[in-house]
């Protein structure tokens, strides 16, 4: 067996990828900087009580497993940063006001998500706790777009869902966790013959609002009128409706945006309490980006907190991305020359690349074109061009 081969669907970064990779890493937490995000940065294992504390059993299938050897109890590789971060504001910063955090590291999946090839991420987010109007909602998606536009991803396709039509629609039934997951799963692939089966011990008025949940998406103005028709009457699904013809007025005028709603799109209904929201881009099948609120993870970890947020992997983003990071630099000898190295060094604190190589060598690196050099002229060392 080859000593160098990975495990499937995981992969080694590299140059000039994760110089790209680390531009955009670094550009991005510097506009969630500037809206008031502090970074925080939460460990890689936490016991698995902990890390799944509020989740659903999704989240629990792909976090990897292992024991402990100093407790003796159960740890998990987080596959999702964001219930970690959840934990960090209710009981670390145990603030009462609006809370802005933000976080960029490494999750693992113990199964290659549907629609990629990988089970490492860079998982990149942002999180508002504290707030629980459509503001902090808007806010989310208004950083999420300009994200892409760091990334100079241009044309976005932005769907929306609200996690409170399906609350109001079985606000009557009393559905276990395990028949709720089999009915979030119909939902989410809109099998109607099978949903209609499964529905058919239920109200006829339930039965009816499911099966039209399937085919409410498209076109917002056109999917929003339909809801209001045909949806039963119920405060949670009128206050759902409302939120999104909020978001949709205040989130229309973005530029190269294009809105739509599928109300039947659930993924991570397991715990998200609001609005969701998928964003999408051209050569991606799966959406680039989710978000969206999620109130009760805080309330699973003893404090309630309003929060809303959303996460995206850097490492698809940086291969999506046209970002040129290709950086001149200048050629220099590798020599023992006082005067050599005095200008070299003056040259780095200037920002410059200057890299040495030994008389005959080529310089094999991805990341840099050497368009210059330094050249002896008489007893000075000047930068000429190739």
């Amino acid at each position: 067996m080859n000593r160098w081969l990975l495990p499937e669907d995981i992969a080694d970064v590299l140059p000039a990828q994760a110089r790209k990779v680390e531009i955009l890493r670094r550009a991005i937490l510097d506009l969630y900087q500037t809206y008031g995000y502090e970074l925080v940065a939460p460990p890689i294992l936490e016991f698995l009580d902990s890390l799944l504390t509020g989740t659903g059993s999704d989240l629990n299938l792909q976090t990897f497993k292992l024991v402990d050897q100093m407790s003796g109890r159960t740890l998990g590789l987080r596959a999702d940063i964001t219930p970690q971060v959840a934990r960090i504001d209710a009981h670390l910063l145990n603030r009462t006001g609006v809370t802005r955090l933000c976080y960029a590291g490494s999750v693992a999946h113990a199964r290659t998500p549907v629609g990629s090839s990988a089970r490492e991420d860079l998982q990149l987010g942002a999180e508002i706790y504290g707030c629980a109007t459509w503001d902090a909602d808007f806010e989310a998606i208004t950083l999420l777009l300009k994200t892409l536009s760091i990334a100079l991803v241009d044309k976005v396709y932005l769907d929306l869902s609200h996690a409170g039509i399906l609350n109001g629609i079985l606000a009557d039934q009393k559905l276990d966790k395990e028949t709720t997951e089999t009915l979030y799963g119909l939902l989410q692939t809109k099998d109607r013959p099978r949903l209609s089966k499964w529905a058919a011990s239920l109200p006829a008025k339930t039965t009816q609002a499911l099966m039209a949940l399937t085919e409410l998406n498209g076109p917002c103005a056109d999917v929003l009128a339909k809801a209001k028709k045909i949806l039963p009457t119920h405060a949670a699904i009128d206050q759902a409706l409302v939120d999104l013809e909020r978001l949709i007025a205040a989130v229309s005028s973005s530029k190269g945006l294009e809105l739509s709603i599928d109300l039947a799109d659930l993924r991570g209904y397991q715990y998200h309490s609001g609005v969701m929201f998928a964003v999408y881009v051209e050569k991606l099948p799966q959406p680039i980006a989710r978000g969206g609120r999620y109130d009760h993870v805080g309330q699973a970890f003893g404090r309630s907190r309003p929060a809303t947020g959303f996460s995206l992997d850097l490492l698809t983003l940086a291969n999506l991305s046209p970002l040129k990071v290709h950086k001149l630099a200048i050629l220099a000898p590798w020599l023992e020359d006082a005067a050599l190295s005095k200008v070299i060094a003056a040259l780095r604190d200037s920002g410059e690349v200057v890299i040495q190589v030994m008389a005959g060598e080529k310089v094999e690196a991805a990341e840099y074109e050497c368009d210059r050099e330094l050249v002896k002229q008489g007893s000075s060392w000047e930068v000429k061009k190739k």
